[in-house]
Formats: structure tokens, sequence, C-alpha cells
């Protein structure tokens, strides 16, 4: 332990966290499977969007000229309806044709106006205004063949998908998900619906890191819980290597006799660094297990929380080169007095209510670290510089949950 980094900042340990990754493989998906991953490849565009000039509104087309000094009547030659319709269609002067949104523009015409700005009489259209121009769609204007237009990294978004499919693609070349063991310690663990006895209580971290992982876009891996043993975390751990990509340990990462994943780290694996200045969440260690990467959170389930979105997420994301899903900042006005710690960077969960001044937190529950409810019904947390205090009123960062 004399070499490990020891209780660094949070921006030290993302740096120290980020020096350790792993390259993550690619696979190629359909693309109505590829909805919330992560795209692997810069994606080139297989066509121009439009592929063609074409009308964005229904009307008739014309040249500019001839609507000049309105109202302007002319004569109607054809009608172009669909956007594979061409017919060899060509304005002479004072000619107009009928078209429809989508359609391709003729050879000849310069502008549009809508249907609802003439009226028609056999075969003579008369213009009450002036033709717009902007109503063409010019071939290329939204996407160019061979040109990057969504980068690797990208979340693919239902319009990002929409997107790739406008582009050409059926198919998309995706980071194939993380498998991420999740590993709760502790004898006095049991899962939810069993009947508690003392000294017992409910295992919950495994399910709210779960659904974390799920939100990056992963796969996590819950495994059995591990109970206050060294032989058994090591079969775990063995285990979770052998199987998954990354490794999260929940509880046993402090100083007590019985944080075994601390010692065993100490012992048979490797500790990049130990202890972290945020609050809650302060005792976390990263480092590898053989040559797996393993995050050791907090047993307390809002430090779990905390120490997730604030190092482990960042580490994924580096690792996949993904630019989302993040963890929205904004400011907000302070509703309730509130201080930080002397020298860590602390979170403190806020409800968030929308003012016409703005965003305004509200510190309303119990801020202990093992109160997750504080977590569920709290849509923020103010973030707080080490040891200041904030007063009703100040301006402060907010992290939207």
């Amino acid at each position: 332990m004399d070499k490990t980094p020891y209780f660094v900042k949070l921006e030290e340990a993302i740096e120290i966290s980020c020096r350790t990754t792993i390259k993550p493989e690619i696979e190629t998906v359909v693309l109505d499977e590829s909805h919330g991953r992560i795209l692997a490849l810069d994606l080139l565009s297989l066509v121009d969007d439009p592929a063609f000039d074409n009308s964005s509104m229904d009307g008739f087309a014309m040249r500019y000229e001839d609507t000049k000094n309105p109202p302007q009547t002319l004569d109607i030659i054809g009608t172009i309806q669909a956007a594979g319709q061409e017919d060899n269609v060509v304005v002479g002067p004072k000619q107009a044709v009928r078209i429809m949104t989508g359609a391709p523009i003729p050879e000849g015409a310069d502008s549009i106006l809508q249907v609802e700005l003439t009226t028609t009489n056999e075969n003579k259209v008369t213009l009450q205004q002036e033709g717009m121009k902007h109503f063409i769609r010019k071939q290329g204007e939204n996407l160019l063949k061979d040109s990057i237009s969504i980068t690797a990294g990208t979340i693919l978004t239902p319009s990002c998908v929409g997107l790739c499919a406008t582009m050409g693609h059926s198919t998309l070349p995706v980071i194939k998900p993380l498998k991420v063991a999740i590993i709760s310690t502790g004898d006095e663990l049991i899962p939810p619906g069993e009947e508690l006895q003392r000294g017992q209580i409910y295992e919950s971290n495994s399910f709210g890191l779960s659904g974390l992982v799920k939100w990056l876009g992963h796969e996590p891996i819950i495994m059995n819980n591990s109970g206050d043993s060294i032989d058994e975390l090591r079969l775990a751990l063995d285990k979770a290597a052998s199987t998954c990509d990354l490794i999260l340990t929940s509880g046993g990462v402090f100083m007590g006799e019985w944080d075994l994943v601390r010692k065993i780290m100490e012992d048979e694996g490797e500790i990049h660094f130990w202890r972290v200045k945020i609050r809650p969440g302060s005792p976390p260690l990263f480092g590898t297990w053989g040559v797996t990467p393993i995050f050791g959170l907090p047993g307390n389930p809002v430090s779990s929380h905390v120490v997730f979105r604030t190092l482990v997420a960042p580490w994924i994301r580096n690792t996949t080169s993904a630019k989302g899903p993040i963890e929205v900042r904004a400011f907000a006005q302070l509703a309730t007095a509130v201080k930080s710690t002397k020298d860590s960077l602390t979170f403190r969960r806020v409800s968030i209510e929308m003012t016409n001044e703005g965003l305004v937190a509200h510190q309303k529950i119990h801020q202990g670290s093992g109160n997750i409810a504080s977590m569920a019904l709290s849509e923020g947390m103010v973030v707080l510089q080490p040891g200041q205090e904030y007063s009703i009123g100040d301006k402060v960062e907010v992290m939207i949950l």
C-alpha cells in the first residue's frame, strides 16, 4: 500500500483508472437492433440527401422571373406527383408545373409557390405572391455522399438510427456490450423476498448497480453474494475475471478487519489507488485482478451509486469511446443552506423545482450514505466544493439524476 496513491482527488482517480483499459469488441447488427448501442466506427453517407433538388411544398414550380409583380397568370403544362417521376418536363417562360412535396424540380424552374396562394382555372394558374426559392430543397443539403455524418462513439438514439437509414445503411458496426460482474460482499446480506433474521439486511446494491450498467448500454452479470471469507471472495473474483470484462465489488473496501476486498487486493491483486476525496463514497479502490480491471465500491448504497456515476461511468465511457449517456449538469439556486465536507467534493441529494427564475434545489431528506431513499426520491445532486458553506439563494452546480 505504500506505493498506492491514497486519498486522491476525483480528477486524479479518473485519470489513474483510465490508464488501465481494455479493447472492446466490435460487432455488426441490423439497423433495428442498433437502438441505444454505441457506434464503433465513423459512418459515411452512401448517398446525397436529398438525392435531387425537390419541392418542400405542394404547389406550383415556375421561373421566379415570371412571378414578379403579382398577380401573374401562367400556363399549367404538367404535373409531377412522385419522387421518381421526371417526365422530362421543361418549364419555359410564363409556364408552371403542379408539384407535390418531395417531387423533383423540373428543368427550368427555380421557385415554388404553395397551392393555397394560387387559384386555377382550367389550364391556367394565377399566383397571388412571388415564388419562393427557399422552398426548393437542394441536392445534398442535408448529407453529402462519402462524408462522415455520424462519428464513432455516438449513442444511437432513434433519430440517429433514422439518419443511418437515410444514409443507406442496413447494418451498423457497434461496440459489443461489456460484461460487468457485480459482486456484493458480506455475511449479513440476503436476497430480497426471504425472511430477515436478526442482524441481516436485504442485498440491494447489485440491483442498483445493474441498472446503472444497463443505463450505459452494457451487460451486468450479478454473481452470488460473497460472504466474509477470503477463500470465497477469491473464488468469486477468479470466476468474474474469467467471464467478464470488468469487475465491480460492493463493500469491504474500508479499513476494518472484515474489509476483505481491500485486504485481498493488497495481497493478491494490484491496487492503482485507494480512497477518493468525494463524499459520500470516499473508500473506493481501483486496480486489476489478474488482467481484469476492478472497482471496489463502498457498501453503503448511496456511496456505491455516487462512485459509479462519478468514477466507474467515466471509465466505461473512456474504454468504449462512448460520448454518452452522460450525467447532465446544470445550475440551480439553493432553497436550503448546505455545507460541504472539509477536504472532499460533496454530493447532497436534492429535489429540483423549475421556476420562472430557473432551477431551485431543495434538500428535503436525510443525507446518510445508507439511505438509498435519498437517491430514489431526489432529482439531482448538488456538487459542493471542499470546505465551503452555501447559503440560501447561492447558485450551485447540480447533477441531474
